[in-house]
């Protein structure tokens, strides 16, 4: 056990270790995401939403005449 932190805590070795434990946990975030057909399509109609000046985030199927046909005046 002794001779595995020595072998940890050369800087050397573990920027290789923190690199596969990184980039293992972003390759399973992504999966994550998108592996669900659902799931993917609801964070894909989430990519506009800081370029939209209204609150088309709500639907993104509705069109923005569509959305006020339901609202009292």
């Amino acid at each position: 056990m002794a001779e595995f932190w020595s072998w940890i805590t050369d800087l050397g070795n573990s920027k290789i270790v923190a690199l596969i434990l990184f980039m293992s946990t972003f390759v399973a975030i992504v999966i994550y995401l998108f592996s669900s057909r659902r799931r993917s399509t609801r964070f894909e109609s989430y990519r506009y939403i800081p370029l939209d000046d209204e609150d088309s985030h709500l639907d993104p199927n509705v069109s923005p005449g569509d959305r006020n046909k339901g609202e009292r005046s």
